[in-house]
């Protein structure tokens, strides 16, 4: 008599088809969040009235300190006594001009501490009132206020006593 020799088979989990599967769904999920459109508004067709006026944005200048401490007016290199009558101009053209201070972030060849001060002091001198620009400070936690004490109170019984 015959024997037929069979062999058991182990079952296998082949992992191929599972990865194709989980890297499909991936490619998909991040091109779909690529091309969502944020609504941030809602679309309304904005209806002319009568006696209404075009809005006409307020004119800015702003004075720049590069890292080397030179001095800009809207990206034009000026010298420090030219400033003040350059902004004084402008101002007599328009005179709702707002102005903006900046200084370069970063670590430059000199300090720039003293032009700022010399612009600052000209310009508080001349009248001109100047705005700075800068970073939002982080946001810190809010520290609880402590309670004031009122004038003719007296303390709770035992918070001295010992």
């Amino acid at each position: 008599m015959l024997r037929l020799r069979r062999s058991t088979w182990d079952t296998r989990v082949e992992m191929a088809p599972l990865l194709d599967i989980v890297f499909l769904l991936l490619t998909f999920f991040i091109y779909a969040f690529l091309l969502m459109v944020r609504v941030d508004f809602v679309p309304m067709e904005l209806r002319a009235f009568e006696s209404g006026v075009a809005a006409t944005p307020v004119p800015a200048a702003t004075i720049s300190i590069d890292l080397d401490g030179a001095l800009f007016l809207d990206r034009v290199r000026v010298d420090p006594p030219e400033l003040v009558p350059a902004i004084k101009g402008r101002l007599a053209e328009e005179p709702r001009t707002v102005l903006y201070l900046a200084i370069a972030d970063g670590i430059g060849n000199v300090d720039r501490t003293p032009r700022l001060l010399e612009v600052w002091d000209e310009l508080q001198s001349a009248g001109i009132n100047v705005n700075l620009v800068g970073k939002p400070p982080a946001k810190a936690a809010p520290a609880a206020p402590s309670p004031a004490p009122i004038v003719g109170e007296t303390a709770p019984s035992g918070a001295g006593s010992r």
